[in-house]
This record gives C-alpha cells, sequence and structure tokens, in this order.
C-alpha cells in the first residue's frame, strides 16, 4: 500500500488517532532516552504527564477506539495503561512504534536534539553519531499501518508512541520530504493527531 493510499482516509480501511505520550520523566531531566536497555523500565511518565492524562481524559473528544497499541517504553506503555482504563481497553505494545533512537547520544541533555535534525535536514539516510535514521524510522511507523490494514477493517486505532516518529510518520504520509520533518508544529506531550 503507497503512502497516498495510506494518508487518504478514503482507501483506508481504518480510522487512527496518534497519541504522543504524556510528559515523562526524561523530559523533566532534559535527558535524552531512546534505546530500550533504558526506556524499556526507567524514565516514566512524570507528575506532569499524569496531570495531562487526567485532562485529556477528562475532556475526551476523539472517536472512541477499537484498539489501543503503544511503543514499548516505559513512558508509552504508562500512557497507554491510564487510557485503556479510562476507556476500558486493553493495551498492546508494539516494537515497530519505539523512540528514534539516538545512538551515542543515549542520556546526553536534551539540547543535542537540534544537533541531529539540523543533519535530519540535509539528509534523511544521516546515521551520524550512531542515530536511527529517519527514513528507517518512516519504513517502521508505516510497516506498523501497513499491517493494521492488511489484518482489520473498520475499526479505530490508537496508536501511542513518540514525537520524532510521529512527526517522521506524518511527513511521510502527507508525502512530504523525508528532511522536513521539523518544519511540522511539534507534537506536544499527551496530544492527539487523528489522521483525517
Amino acid at each position: 500500500m503507497s503512502n497516498t493510499s495510506l494518508n487518504d482516509r478514503r482507501h483506508r480501511h481504518n480510522r487512527y488517532l496518534l497519541m504522543r505520550h504524556g510528559h515523562s520523566e526524561a523530559n523533566e531531566a532534559g535527558l535524552i532516552i531512546s534505546r530500550p536497555e533504558r526506556g524499556l523500565t526507567g524514565f516514566g511518565l512524570s507528575h506532569r504527564g499524569r496531570a495531562q492524562l487526567s485532562d485529556l481524559l477528562a475532556d475526551w473528544r476523539w472517536p472512541l477506539p477499537d484498539r489501543l497499541l503503544h511503543s514499548d517504553f516505559r513512558r508509552t506503555t504508562e500512557t497507554a495503561e491510564w487510557v485503556g482504563r479510562h476507556l476500558g481497553l486493553t493495551p498492546s505494545a508494539h516494537v515497530g512504534l519505539r523512540e528514534r533512537s539516538f545512538g551515542d547520544l543515549e542520556g546526553l541533555s536534551d539540547g543535542r536534539y537540534p544537533d541531529v535534525w539540523s543533519l535530519d535536514a540535509e539528509d534523511p539516510r544521516h546515521r551520524a553519531f550512531g542515530v536511527e535514521s529517519v527514513t528507517d524510522v518512516a519504513d517502521r511507523m508505516l510497516a506498523v499501518i501497513t499491517a493494521l490494514e492488511a489484518e482489520t477493517q473498520g475499526e479505530t486505532i490508537l496508536l501511542v508512541s513518540h514525537g520524532d516518529p510521529l512527526q517522521i510518520l506524518l511527513t511521510a504520509l502527507a508525502e512530504r520530504p523525508l528532511s522536513a520533518h521539523r518544519d511540522r508544529e511539534p507534537l506536544p506531550p499527551a496530544g492527539i493527531t487523528p489522521l483525517s
């Protein structure tokens, strides 16, 4: 299935809601936590993130999802568990929704993100600092939706992931150059973006 088909709801079999995890302990500490070794068990939601989810769920204004898939990192798992409890859904972890790996920048200040993003703008295939390339992130995120399209029809599916992967996915679906993924308005913590 092409990106055009995935981005055009007339050709999709399901409706998708994309959600960024709530504010996390990594956000609070200003750290890059992008590898499974640290992200699966540590750096869950902050107090602020839990408050964001409480507000979001008290004022839910999107279609009710039939399914809830999430990255298996702790911050996305906790976000999905909060949403699942409120909406009566059992969350299911999916490794395809994981954070983008920032390689050698793991554990460093999140002030290093722009170093990667400036290189992304020059070449979305770059792997400087050992990062996962934008093209690889786009491929794995698109593969999640392509697989869901092949296995089910007529569902509303909530996907809980991370800021960079979701922005890259949205850029790919819009068929814009992947080098421009940071041109999009950043997705806020606990924010939901429907695929229209």
